[in-house]
């Protein structure tokens, strides 16, 4: 049902995506800088319950309510692109996205809670999902539905680890950026002019059939 060279090109095309600079990404660095390794990975693990929400819906047909009703897409759209741009506001507002103050620190709820909203909220993240994974299922290997869930599954686990990763990574620079606020004013500002923009690009989506 799955061919080891369609598993290798799906898992090298899946890490490509990740790795791409997006919001999830933006967002779980800052975890990792302001809180550690640990509010990283529930940040990260938040954007891959993201993935299989989406991949969920993909499979039992739900995405395309967004393909084919303009009211819900619309919705979906208004909701994800004000979550971004309110993100951004906060972030270049109160620069309190990175942060070293205990004050500033986030409930561990809430960072998964905002790792799972910000893609789960995102249409783009759906309509690719519905557009990339069906590439690499056939009929003939068997039920499409597994192969779905699976190939989702996956997408989620790499999500996942690769961000946990990069999470962990950047904790390490937190004592670095502490005696540094320059830098810290400069990185608040980079990522909430990129949680603007990613929101932006979310409300000017069109929709696609």
């Amino acid at each position: 049902m799955f061919p080891a060279e369609i598993l290798l090109a799906y898992l090298v095309a899946v890490v490509l995506i990740v790795l791409a600079p997006g919001p999830d990404n933006v967002l779980v660095v800052s975890r990792g800088l302001s809180q550690g390794p640990l509010a990283a990975a529930l940040s990260a693990l938040g954007s891959g319950v993201g993935i299989l929400a989406h991949t969920l819906a993909a499979a039992f047909g739900l995405a395309l309510v967004l393909q084919t009703s303009p009211l819900a897409f619309w919705l979906v759209k208004l909701a994800g692109g004000a979550y971004l741009l309110w993100l951004g506001w906060r972030a270049i507002r109160s620069r309190s996205l990175i942060s070293f103050h205990p004050r500033d620190r986030q409930a561990l709820w809430r960072v998964f809670a905002n790792g799972l909203l910000t893609n789960v909220l995102n249409p783009k993240v759906g309509l690719f999902v519905v557009a990339f994974i069906p590439q690499f299922v056939a009929v003939e290997r068997g039920s499409v539905l597994l192969q779905m869930l699976v190939y989702g599954a996956m997408f989620a686990a790499v999500t996942v680890a690769l961000f946990s990763l990069l999470g962990a990574g950047s904790a390490r620079l937190s004592q670095w950026l502490r005696t540094r606020p320059r830098a810290v004013f400069g990185i608040n500002l980079a990522a909430g002019f990129a949680f603007v923009a990613a929101g932006l690009s979310i409300l000017a989506l069109g929709q696609r059939r």
